[in-house]
């Protein structure tokens, strides 16, 4: 159940902090008191849009808070937050919170943690069941008909089943229309992509023995200009090493008139063995240049083979050996085509058998218990004023399975006797769409799984005897689900569990409205205004009707 709604600066309410509890409460209070604050600050809880317009005059920002006390639905509600990377409930408890306004805009937060809108406007569904004088579109829709007949038929396990099936249905589906649009291989096709795989293939294409062949192919196209330019070194330093020795022999007279000079060339020596080193080297350099004919004649053949193989298919070796290897696997696919075509047609056929099977154990559940519901339906809406109507669920087969199954639904409904059952979104006006409305939800009250239902003066064009029975359906439903009614009929407000107030009080220039549970004289008080006002006659009655509870 919602068991604390907290609200500020919504509108007429300033500050406002409401615990709720079981069973069927009643909401009432004068004209523009401020009564639909509550359903304001449920919506936006429900992942409606804000509008700023709801800011109370003087304020910022508004916030709304709710606290839900889950039991029945707690698993799937926390599979939902686990699939939009929310935190799940501590204990059975989950709390939703929305801020707009100011500076920071608009946000919203789900056990402490941020979310979108979308999310909660998805985590809504499972938590509140609002309905109003104008919100009935869930009953007329023909797929939400469709899901109260699976509710009321416990058909929840063959619904699964038969939506598994037809999803991996349509997928086999999918991946052959996916397949037969591919584009097919023509014969020049295949033997382009033969020659281009052969081709790749026996040039035998090594990425290491590439690189090296290339670096001596580099020495052998430039091997003229190299030995031309170490045979001048070598030139150079033939006549260096000539005049060192002639220099050498000039120094050691030197030594022998002026041993001081010996210290002077003491590294000569060492400069003149490392030229003639230089020179010894060089001139093995100059033999290694000289290639054998052939072996350039080969290398030639090899580097114009590899550079035409880059032309044809990428810039790099690499993207050559890639392009072979893609062309391999083409060739591949368009080999097992047929195959792969005949063994998606026979998981086709296995997917619809599954499809056929399942869809046929829902449909057989539906169909037993579409009667059942229609005649509980009927039962209620005969309490509800209705005596003389009619209402049937008719069941329709589908051309083609889809993905609810192999039938649509239509709720038809003959309000007068004598005029044809038409469907329910056809003739329902809005009083009767509202009784309609409960007499579904009492009829279905076992099965739904939704905490909180709020009923939003539904009773705004019934009275009398009809207003107590829609009453007694309230407080029957607050048995099993905890109510919100928000009514302007005492014999609704009088089978209330607990009854509130929705005040109005002004202080200088400002305007608030706050909310009070009524007890005892406060609550004879509170109906006798709204039985006609308050005198010994109404408040005879309002006792007489709380006694009769």
């Amino acid at each position: 159940m919602l068991s604390v709604l907290k609200i500020k600066n919504l509108a007429l309410v300033d500050d406002l902090t409401w615990e709720l509890g079981p069973g069927l409460i009643g909401v009432t209070g004068g004209t523009g008191a401020g009564k639909s604050m509550i359903v304001g600050a449920l919506k936006l809880i429900l992942g409606e849009r804000a509008n700023h317009d709801l800011i109370r005059t003087g304020k910022s920002n508004c916030t709304v808070e709710a606290v839900f006390e889950l039991s029945s639905n707690l698993p799937v509600v926390n599979q939902m937050l686990e699939e939009s990377g929310l935190d799940p409930c501590e204990g059975n408890a989950l709390v939703v919170k929305r801020v707009f306004g100011g500076a920071s805009g608009n946000k919203q937060f789900v056990n402490c943690s941020p979310c979108t809108l979308a999310a909660l406007k998805s985590l809504g569904g499972f938590l509140v069941d609002l309905h109003g004088p104008h919100e009935h579109q869930s009953l007329l829709s023909p797929e939400r008909q469709l899901s109260m007949l699976d509710a009321y038929a416990k058909a929840r396990a063959e619904r699964d089943a038969y939506a598994e099936a037809y999803r991996v249905w349509q997928k086999t589906n999918d991946d052959l229309e996916e397949f037969r649009n591919l584009r097919q291989a023509t014969d020049q096709e295949i033997e382009l992509l033969r020659y281009q795989a052969e081709e790749i293939e026996n040039a035998d294409l090594d990425v290491a023995l590439i690189a090296d062949l290339e670096k001596r192919y580099q020495l052998v196209s430039n091997s003229a200009k190299l030995s031309e330019y170490a045979d001048e070194a070598t030139g150079k330093l033939a006549e260096a090493g000539s005049a060192m020795t002639e220099a050498q022999r000039a120094l050691r007279d030197l030594e022998k008139i002026d041993p001081k000079i010996e210290s002077m060339t003491s590294g000569f020596e060492s400069a003149r063995v490392e030229i003639e080193e230089l020179e010894s080297a060089l001139l093995d350099y100059t033999g290694e240049l000289e290639f054998d004919p052939t072996e350039v004649v080969e290398m030639e053949t090899r580097i114009d083979q590899i550079e035409g193989l880059k032309r044809k298919y990428g810039q790099t070796i690499e993207d050559v050996i890639t392009y072979g290897e893609r062309a391999n696997k083409r060739l591949s696919e368009v080999g097992s085509r047929e195959e792969e075509l005949e063994k998606l047609v026979a998981e086709i056929e296995k997917a619809r058998k599954k499809v056929d099977t399942s869809g046929a154990k829902l449909t057989k559940k539906r169909r037993a218990a579409a009667p059942k519901l229609a005649k509980d339906i009927a039962g209620h809406l005969k309490d509800l004023g209705f005596k003389q109507s009619v209402f049937e669920i008719e069941l329709f087969e589908l051309a083609e399975p889809g993905f609810r199954g192999f039938e649509a639904t239509e709720f038809m409904f003959g309000p007068n006797p004598g005029e044809p059952l038409k469907p329910l979104r056809i003739i329902a006006s809005s009083g009767e769409m509202s009784r309609v409305m409960l007499a579904v939800k009492s009829a279905l009250a076992d099965q739904d799984q939704i905490p909180l239902m709020v009923f939003d003066e539904i009773d705004a064009n019934v009275g009398g005897e009809i207003a107590g029975a829609v009453g007694r359906k309230m407080a029957a439903l607050g048995e099993q689900h905890q109510v919100v009614a928000i009514t302007h009929m005492p014999q609704v407000a009088s089978l209330a569990h607990r009854h509130y107030l929705v005040t109005k009080e002004f202080e200088g220039d400002s305007t608030s409205s706050g909310l009070e549970q009524v007890k005892g004289k406060k609550r004879l008080a509170e109906l006798a205004r709204m039985l006609g006002g308050k005198n010994e006659q109404t408040l005879a009655l309002a006792e007489t009707m709380l006694a009769g509870v």
